[in-house]
């Protein structure tokens, strides 16, 4: 259970820090960290940092009480391997001629990483609570 605890406190802080950065400056995130055109308007990334911090919230609660809910983590990460194959395929096809992939390429291994720790922590839960 600590492997998949820690998997989920780790997720949650990138959640809760990535939904923090959106909400406060999504046209830094969008412009400078992305290297993205302008938006004209960015509500809708405030509403998903929104999104983000709650999902990191989520995540703490499951943590805490592991030993009865360790299956709700699987959601989480079906969104962390989601959000890679975004990414990755972002990187690969979507961007522009002169575009950087590298934060696109950073993004989606640093999703399938988090994905690949809650998934080998299901995995120990799994074998340490049998149906």
């Amino acid at each position: 259970m600590s492997v998949l605890r820690r998997a989920l406190h780790a997720q949650a802080a990138v959640w809760a820090a990535a939904g923090a950065v959106l909400v406060i400056a999504p046209g830094w995130v969008v412009e400078s960290v992305l290297g993205q055109p302008p938006l004209g308007e960015s509500a809708w990334l405030r509403m998903l940092g929104a999104q983000g911090v709650g999902l990191a919230m989520l995540m703490v609660l499951v943590a805490r009480r592991l030993r009865d809910l360790w299956w709700w983590a699987w959601p989480f990460a079906l969104v962390s391997v989601a959000i890679a194959v975004i990414a990755v395929l972002n990187a690969a096809f979507g961007l522009g001629p002169g575009e950087s992939a590298a934060v696109w390429w950073l993004m989606g291994a640093a999703c399938l990483i988090l994905a690949a720790a809650i998934l080998w922590g299901l995995a120990i839960a799994a074998q340490q609570n049998p149906p």
